[in-house]
């Protein structure tokens, strides 16, 4: 068994290593990593697939295949649109207004695909106002990963959370959406601030943009009515899953099935949509921590954060909160996220303390902790990608001193929250 415990532990520490220096494809060494762990015989195929959350793949699978045929209709370019027109023109007022987009979107669709239907628009809209798009963007990431904190589907943190603990829809909303709130109106206004002299245009400028035609970027209004329909059903489901005794996978897997049959598209093309890279990383991740799990070192570790903490709730929570923000900055918060439910979930039975401010708190530090580097999560990784292709490359410094200010006020607020509502 000591041998087992030395495997796994090392084995986890490697892929985490190459996952953060990126030098292979986060999947395939996670895949990887899993299967040395059944092939070395630390766990056996049928407890490596018990340690796979298929809620959680189910959840993100589902929300997938509704936002690949949803946005072929081209509803989501429509939003940015109208919202732009109705700044008239002015750029300070379109970030606001792309931002609160973002964040709304980003509430009931994950960050990655919010981002890629909004930053092509925001170029559009910067090219017609002749500005730089990078305080946008930078808007824009911020957002999503705020808009995305405040939901259980908003984040891939968040579906994990729920996964495991049994926490709803309305849970998350409930508790979290609150301060969410309160947290991005405080960012926008520090934005204003810091671009509201960068964001400048001339009033010809302002005229070409108000000339955009909204209703030309739908496509197919008839794929645009059932999409909007199933959303609807589908966020229903979600409030009510828990009082109907359904998961939310199963929810978003029927909403997907269901948009599917009523618009009679190729199940192939609906499928190519799915991000398998990123449900396979999950698969690979589940297994790379449930022989963490079986060979004791969760459990181990659990003793001695309950010891640092003396137990105590209130220690625990904040402890919890900054580490994972911080940590969270500069490593990919999906795996962070992975380890630590089983840790606050051996913290509960080890110190019989009531973990759900832990829940809180590790929710809001990972998702809003993803705001402090251009790598801390997935939407800012893509964002500025899309920025450099468009030849508006975002620095690794230029962003941080931005964003890991914003990030910290965040945590700070998020503090206040906890120690007043929960602790």
């Amino acid at each position: 068994m000591g041998w087992q415990i030395w495997f796994a532990g090392m084995l986890f520490l490697i892929v985490y290593a190459i996952i953060i220096s990126e030098k292979i494809h986060r999947t395939i060494i996670a895949l990887f990593g899993a299967a040395l762990l059944i092939v070395i015989g630390v766990i056996s195929q049928h407890e490596a697939v018990g340690y796979i959350d298929f809620n959680t793949i189910g959840l993100l699978f589902g929300m997938m295949v509704i936002v690949g045929i949803t946005r072929k209709s081209g509803v989501f370019e429509y939003v940015a649109i109208k919202a732009a027109h109705s700044t008239g023109g002015d750029p300070v007022k379109i970030m606001i207004a792309l931002s609160i987009v973002t964040a709304v979107a980003s509430a009931f669709l994950d960050n990655v695909t919010t981002v890629l239907l909004v930053v092509p628009v925001t170029i559009s809209i910067c090219s017609a106002l002749e500005i730089n798009p990078v305080p946008i963007f930078i808007a824009e990431i911020l957002s999503s990963n705020i808009g995305g904190t405040a939901t259980l589907i908003g984040d891939p943190p968040n579906i994990m959370i729920g996964s495991a603990t049994g926490l709803g829809f309305m849970d998350f909303v409930t508790n979290l959406a609150p301060v969410i709130i309160v947290i991005f109106i405080v960012t926008v206004i520090i934005l204003k601030f810091i671009y509201k002299k960068k964001l400048i245009t001339t009033e010809e400028n302002k005229a070409s943009l108000m000339r955009m035609d909204a209703k030309e970027s739908i496509i197919d209004p008839v794929l645009m009515k059932k999409s909007l329909i199933v959303i609807g059903i589908v966020i229903l489901g979600f409030v009510t899953h828990q009082y109907l005794g359904l998961e939310s996978a199963t929810i978003a897997i029927t909403g997907a099935a269901l948009l599917m049959l009523i618009t009679r598209v190729d199940p192939e093309e609906a499928l190519i949509t799915v991000e398998w890279a990123t449900l396979f990383f999950f698969v690979g991740l589940f297994i790379l921590v449930g022989g963490l799990e079986k060979v004791g070192i969760i459990e181990s570790m659990a003793r001695e954060a309950v010891n640092l903490t003396q137990g105590n709730v209130t220690l625990s929570t904040i402890f919890i909160l900054w580490f994972s923000a911080i940590a969270s900055a500069f490593i990919d918060n999906i795996p962070f996220v992975a380890t630590f439910i089983p840790l606050i979930q051996e913290m509960g039975q080890i110190g019989h303390m009531n973990v759900t401010p832990l829940w809180w708190a590790l929710s809001l530090g990972a998702c809003l902790g993803g705001n402090g580097t251009i790598i801390g999560a997935s939407a800012n990784v893509i964002v500025s990608g899309i920025a450099a292709r468009e030849g508006h490359p975002m620095t690794f410094l230029g962003y941080m001193k931005i964003a890991f200010p914003l990030m910290l006020v965040s945590i700070v607020i998020s503090t206040v929250y906890l120690l007043i509502f929960y602790v």
